[in-house]
């Protein structure tokens, strides 16, 4: 006779989880607690040091004000890191309601809300961005502003396709015949169930709203200067390209390793709730 003795498999997190997870660790701690990491001021300028390239007292070298870049690095990851989660969230709140509205009502609400999200689907994202800033004006609230509105189309419709999918489950339509209300319903079970596989989609969404807002104010649109944030940098530096390229290339290089980072984070993520779930 033998006996099965049921056990619980645990998986190692992967080396690229661990870069991730390190990554997105020392950017929060950039963006809350920035004088753990340096000890300088991101506006102290020094005339005597300018366009000095990367060394060990400059790690990422220093602007034309003789301002030390990583230490502007390092301040200016509060507020990418607000652009990234402010544009994603409002984003996705415009999602959510436009995505299960359509779903769930159906009908003319359906077809009409369906036709609105093709159309804004169809401008690219930095157009509809533009469009916003041109009524608004450049700030820091207006690019969290045209970063979401700008992506909200394509997460709505992803939530509409979820919300539609998920409607027409087993569970569903059983806690509706045991005449559970339909809030209830949708509370408990649509929701989690339709929003669990965006998770992923979430996480990349802050990647990209920051890549987003870093060209707004490359093109001097989004964020005004003396600002510390990603994007900004890369627009002071642009006039030195040739000369003085870590002003370009050691910002865009954070920008890519944090939109990374994130993704990964993400997708791990999804797969550990997808494994949770069956």
């Amino acid at each position: 006779m033998s006996t099965r003795t049921a056990t619980r498999t645990w998986t190692l997190p992967s080396v690229g989880t661990i870069l991730s997870l390190v990554i997105v660790g020392l950017l929060l701690v950039a963006a809350i607690a920035p004088s753990l990491l340096t000890d300088r001021s991101p506006t102290a300028i020094d005339l005597g040091a300018t366009l000095q390239p990367p060394s060990w007292q400059h790690p990422f070298g220093t602007d034309d004000a003789g301002r030390d870049l990583l230490t502007r690095v390092i301040h200016g990851a509060r507020q990418s890191i607000g652009l990234g989660l402010g544009a994603t969230a409002l984003a996705f709140l415009i999602a959510t309601l436009l995505g299960f509205t359509a779903a769930l009502v159906g009908g003319v609400v359906d077809t009409a809300i369906t036709r609105v999200l093709e159309v804004a689907f169809a401008f690219p994202t930095l157009l509809l961005a533009l469009l916003v800033i041109a009524v608004r004006g450049p700030s820091l609230a207006t690019a969290v502003i045209a970063v979401g509105i700008g992506s909200a189309p394509g997460y709505a419709r992803m939530v509409r396709g979820q919300v539609l999918a998920v409607r027409q489950a087993g569970y569903i339509e059983a806690a509706s015949a045991l005449g559970h209300p339909r809030f209830a319903v949708i509370r408990r079970h649509l929701f989690p169930n339709a929003m669990r596989p965006l998770v992923a989609v979430v996480c990349l969404g802050v990647g990209q709203s920051i890549v987003w807002a870093s060209a707004l104010s490359f093109l001097g649109l989004g964020v005004p200067p003396p600002s510390s944030e990603w994007g900004a940098l890369l627009d002071a530096g642009r006039p030195h390209i040739t000369t003085s390229w870590w002003l370009e290339i050691l910002p865009g290089l954070v920008i890519v390793l944090v939109t990374l980072a994130v993704t990964a984070l993400g997708r791990t993520l999804q797969n550990r709730l997808g494994g949770a779930a069956r």
